[in-house]
């Protein structure tokens, strides 16, 4: 880590707790600063609070008084969440204090080369294959990931040398709140409309995503998805390297489809069906990779190894496991349609889709297209009556209510043959009846474990 001295005896006010804002004042509070942390919740409820008190550094809980910024900050360290809107933020900007995010203060302190991923969807899977990619066969340093996928970038900076690399998920929160940072190799991997209720427009949204590139120089790569007439254009305005990814055209620079290989700058790299996780969202994600693994010098054959055992990201179209010939898959993650869509693509053998959640007050009529290919459905959740009617609209055949998850995985197994996909794409939150997507997907795969516990016995 470098020891840097910009922040030494400066006031600085980290907004918002959660692990970005725990490591930002720790790592603050080791520079020098002269660090307040501010969270909403009260203290006696706040055991970070508590933690940070007992590590020497001032907290004030229980609000966002608008006037803590009487006291001369020279920074406010922003938690991404908390949004523009919020009356300190806005004051600090009215007073000409930057508002920076974890992600500027790790790249200040980091002595790593740092890979960014952005995009609407499909940045964990893209980092996370990015990592592995990386450090297959590795026998000095480490690909860290961090950012948006979990891991504090504040942390993450703190440990990782210059014989490392930092593999960055950085959302348009965190994007907002940067300077001078600066990926060596940016990734935007698509854009659509999301978090407008955040943002305002798909214009500031945008505007938001394009800051990855906004400090790259010409000695620096932007890998773009060429498929999108958008990302073309804004991709004109970064001073950085393009380097293209295509499914549907050939890109002499960059990465490309022809014929069911993908080749990286005319050289054939793998056959795209060797990608282990099913999907053409799966091929972009991989393309993507794949590019950046050449640029730092990987070898096919390490490529291809690594992408053919790669298993997804738990709960985003993951691999759990094959029993009597059915593959099961957990796609937790799949809170919208649109990411219910892009899973059923994915497959070409009968799927029984297990779907249902909260209910948001849409309705299920895009997904239509992809539930005609669906040999069972097995629903549940609040929106369990308003899936059937999709299914049947589409001549699903086989349409059966459960009460949660945990009920529908042996419906499903009894549902279906040998050859034939199993999928959790719930095409839905999942508050109404657990408390993260992540539970819900747990709750799958203990499911599975169960069922193939219990089956066993039964043939014993």
């Amino acid at each position: 880590m470098k020891k840097i001295k910009r922040y030494e005896n400066i006031k600085v006010l980290v907004l918002g707790l959660a692990l970005s804002g725990v490591n930002a004042a720790k790592l603050l509070h080791s520079l020098g600063a002269l660090v307040t942390v501010n969270d909403y919740k009260s203290f006696d409820e706040n055991p970070e609070a508590q933690e940070l008190l007992e590590s020497g550094i001032r907290v004030v809980t229980g609000g966002h008084p608008v006037e803590l910024l009487d006291e001369d900050f020279e920074w406010v360290v922003k938690n991404p969440g908390i949004m523009y809107t919020n009356p300190i933020v806005v004051r600090a900007l009215e007073k000409g204090i930057p508002v920076i995010t974890d992600v500027e203060l790790a790249y200040e302190v980091s002595e790593s080369l740092l890979i960014g991923v952005t995009g609407t969807n499909g940045k964990t899977t893209t980092t996370t294959m990015i990592a592995d990619l990386l450090n297959n066969h590795r026998e000095t340093g480490h690909a860290y990931v961090a950012g948006n996928i979990g891991t504090p970038a504040s942390q993450v900076a703190q440990q990782a040398t210059a014989e490392d690399e930092i593999v960055m998920e950085l959302s348009s929160f965190q994007l907002m709140g940067i300077t001078e940072m600066k990926p060596h190799i940016a990734v935007i991997t698509n854009l659509y409309s999301a978090h407008l209720d955040y943002h305002g427009t798909r214009e500031e949204y945008v505007a938001a995503k394009m800051q990855i590139t906004k400090n790259q120089t010409a000695e620096d790569y932007l890998i773009v998805n060429w498929d999108q007439p958008e990302l073309r254009e804004l991709s004109k305005k970064s001073q950085a390297k393009i380097i293209p990814f295509s499914r549907l055209e050939r890109v002499e620079k960059g990465v490309y489809l022809e014929d069911e290989v993908i080749f990286y700058q005319g050289e054939p790299i793998m056959n795209k069906m060797s990608i282990l996780v099913p999907g053409e969202h799966n091929v972009e994600n991989a393309m993507a990779a794949i590019a950046v693994a050449k640029l730092l010098g990987q070898e096919n054959g390490t490529i291809r190894e690594c992408l053919e055992k790669f298993a997804g990201v738990k709960h985003r179209t993951q691999f759990v496991t094959d029993y009597k010939q059915r593959q099961f898959y957990n796609d937790s993650k799949a809170t919208n349609t649109l990411a219910t869509k892009n899973a059923l693509k994915g497959f070409d053998v009968p799927v029984i889709l297990l779907a249902g959640g909260l209910d948001r007050g849409n309705s299920f009529d895009d997904l239509l297209p992809e539930l005609a290919h669906v040999k069972a459905l097995v629903v549940f959740g609040e929106t369990a009556a308003k899936l059937a009617e999709a299914g049947e609209k589409a001549g699903v055949k086989q349409i059966n209510y459960v009460q949660n998850v945990e009920a529908a995985v042996p419906v499903a197994f009894e549902l279906s043959q040998p050859g034939e996909v199993i999928l959790l794409s719930p095409a839905c939150a999942s508050w109404d009846q657990y408390r993260s997507f992540e539970v819900r997907g747990d709750a799958f795969i203990h499911s599975i474990d169960r069922l193939i516990t219990e089956t066993e016995e039964e043939e014993e």
